[in-house]
């Protein structure tokens, strides 16, 4: 058996993460996932990679008209949903500059934000 061997379940991570409270949407490069802790005075938090967790998401997505702006759109069951840091609602359908953050598990109506049930992957 492996000897180097760091985890065999990484479902939770201590990562570096500024500013993060417990239960925000958070991404690292392309790791996302909820933070679990507050960041700490290390600037170091615990992050959930796993599960379902109810999140503000918005009903929001990128779409080139003349040039990239944000369009309403609604968000259904099975809906993947991207981390979008340049939002104040960081979860979104984003997928022009967003990151895979997961699914929905609940629909949110065009344009509106709501708290549903996402599923992480």
């Amino acid at each position: 058996m492996a000897t180097n061997l760091v985890f065999k379940d990484p479902d939770n991570l201590l990562l570096t993460i500024a500013g993060a409270s417990s239960g925000d949407p958070v991404a690292v490069g392309g790791i996302t996932g909820v933070a679990l802790t507050d960041t700490g005075t290390d600037g170091k938090c615990i992050v959930r990679r796993n599960g379902v967790f109810e999140l503000l998401v918005e009903g929001v997505n990128m779409v080139f008209d003349t040039d990239w702006t944000y369009g309403n759109v609604a968000v259904n069951v099975g809906d993947k949903l991207y981390y979008d840091a340049t939002q104040t609602i960081k979860i979104n359908k984003n997928v022009h500059s967003g990151i895979f953050f997961g699914y929905a598990l609940e629909a949110v109506a065009e344009g509106a934000s709501d708290t549903i049930q996402v599923l992480l992957k």
